[in-house]
């Protein structure tokens, strides 16, 4: 259940990324950039509001720097429910919250984070469930995106385990479109909670590993610090013309 869960968060996750990506536009990726864009299209222009996540509820606490834009979507449209009281309250994967959207204003990076609620999804994760949680994760991401070389490790934030992983991919149909996609999840005393990019360069990349975090009232200066970043292996090299 916990692997199902995992990856249908970051599936979603993903989801969001991808369609907050600009696209690319050239002759072979005409059609999945013009899905792009009407994906971006349905969503509000990023707001002046800083990228930061306040979520005194579970504990977590983190900032982007300047330069990033929250992303909102458009208001869904409200049904009206003739027996409000007989409406189910959420449960299991309906539990999962995008606690933030943000956007590099100069390329196509994108942050999202999300977050399980405990009470509400009706258990508790607990760190020996990280790297079982982190690996189905990665195989919702392995759906929209064509992975290319990977690595995932694990590391201490204080008293809080984070499962990580980094991979070199590009969108499925869209090869001309190289990123770095970069996972870290930690389990907190109410939710589990992943932060994750799909980063068009090293300096966004930077700049999501370098934001601050507070987990549950202890400050740390970077959610992934330099010596705790995976190194992703380097591809095969290109065969030598006989």
């Amino acid at each position: 259940m916990r692997l199902l869960l995992a990856a249908s968060i970051l599936a979603g996750g993903c989801a969001t990324l991808y369609a907050q990506t600009p696209a690319h536009t050239t002759a072979s990726s005409t059609s999945a950039a013009a899905a792009a864009r009407n994906a971006l299209h349905s969503a509000k222009t990023a707001t002046a509001n800083p990228a930061q996540v306040e979520r005194d509820d579970i504990g977590f606490t983190s900032s982007l720097p300047k330069g990033w834009q929250i992303v909102t979507s458009a208001p869904a449209q409200k049904s009206v429910v003739p027996y409000p009281a007989a409406v189910a309250p959420k449960k299991g994967d309906a539990c999962i919250d995008v606690a933030m959207t943000a956007r590099h204003g100069s390329s196509a990076s994108v942050v999202v984070v999300l977050a399980l609620p405990f009470e509400c999804y009706g258990q508790r994760l607990a760190a020996s469930d990280l790297a079982d949680f982190g690996t189905g994760a990665a195989q919702g991401l392995k759906r929209s995106f064509a992975i290319m070389s990977q690595a995932q490790g694990t590391y201490s934030l204080g008293s809080h385990p984070v499962w990580i992983e980094r991979a070199d991919g590009t969108p499925q149909g869209w090869p001309e479109t190289p990123y770095t996609f970069e996972i870290a999840c930690t389990v907190l005393a109410k939710a589990a909670v992943c932060s994750m990019t799909m980063a068009a360069d090293a300096a966004s990349l930077r700049e999501f590993e370098n934001q601050p975090v507070v987990l549950e009232g202890e400050r740390f200066d970077a959610l992934v610090p330099a010596a705790d970043a995976p190194v992703v292996p380097m591809l095969a090299a290109a065969k030598k013309p006989s």
